[in-house]
């Protein structure tokens, strides 16, 4: 079976606890828990020091570690409002930026509210919104940067599987970043059984092909939620009353032969939580007489920093 790649979205408080202190760190810090990828938080606004980016960039290379970005919150890709349209195309500019100087290849990126609107015209604008982006990080020579789509938690928010499909379906460039905590808070529990992860994965393939289901992003926490509004707040594995599970995921994971991002959003436990996923990844691999990769280890690092 070829990489797969388990990592925290940020840095979990066992960071700090582990006396680390610096963005710098990070690599480091992911190494000696055996995780590798890191997804770089730009959630409030995209703000990247060079200097930082660079030695992020070096190090994450050197040790195998696979980086994306998350691009701010407040991107809308269903405004009604045409000006907010464009913001949220200059959003995803500056975030594809950062992202190129970290080395990251992919941006996750939220698609909004529906607001008044009704569902179908919500995605309408929101493709529209996607078409200006792409055409603008080809202008901008940034076409190498994936966009990732989120499918999200709350109930009024664009972002079903189904809805992210079919935006992923406009371009083969387009990959789903796949939140299954925020599917499970939306369905109120509706990914809990194995046939629910079956299910979307059949859809998945249906609908982008074989190829793109194998390298599909993903979140993955457990996350309260309202039967009103869905998405609540995010958890962490000790808590026994929410989902989703990881077990049925890592099942079709193996089943597809898929090597996917795979980043944990947990309530600082995300490294933690990380690394309990890549172990039942394992165990499932393990099962269906596969062999995995161990995260690489960098022959002799030249030097800190």
């Amino acid at each position: 079976m070829d990489r797969i790649w388990f990592g925290p979205a940020g840095t979990a408080e066992s960071f700090a606890a582990m006396g680390y202190k610096k963005t710098t760190q990070i690599p480091e810090y992911l190494e000696k828990l055996g995780l590798n990828a890191f997804e770089y938080q730009c959630g409030r606004g995209v703000r990247v020091n060079p200097a930082t980016a660079a030695s992020l960039k070096k190090d994450c290379g050197e040790k195998g570690i696979r980086l994306s970005l998350h691009a701010p919150y407040y991107i809308s890709l269903s405004s009604t409002e045409e000006e907010k349209r464009r913001g949220s195309v200059r959003y995803i500019l500056e975030s594809a930026a950062a992202a190129r100087l970290l080395g990251a290849d992919r941006v996750v990126v939220h698609t909004g509210s529906c607001a008044k609107l009704s569902r179908a015209e919500a995605l309408e604008l929101a493709k529209g919104t996607i078409q200006m982006a792409i055409k603008a990080l080809e202008e901008a020579g940034l076409s190498d940067i994936t966009l990732c789509p989120e499918t999200m938690g709350k109930i009024n928010q664009l972002g079903t599987l189904e809805e992210v499909l079919e935006l992923c379906a406009m371009d083969d460039r387009l990959i789903p970043c796949i939140d299954w905590g925020h599917l499970n808070a939306r369905t109120l529990g509706g990914m809990r059984a194995p046939e629910d992860f079956s299910e979307a994965f059949r859809l998945m393939d249906g609908k982008l092909g074989r190829d793109r289901l194998r390298v599909f992003h993903s979140h993955f926490s457990r996350i309260e939620y309202t039967e009103k509004g869905g998405e609540k707040r995010h958890l962490t594995f000790a808590d026994r009353q929410y989902g989703p599970w990881f077990e049925p995921l890592a099942e079709e994971i193996v089943k597809y032969g898929c090597t996917p991002v795979i980043i944990c959003e947990s309530a600082g436990t995300q490294s933690e939580d990380a690394a309990a996923m890549r172990d039942i990844y394992r165990a499932a691999a393990g099962q269906k007489g596969e062999k995995h990769h161990e995260p690489h280890r960098s022959p002799a690092p030249k030097a800190a920093g």
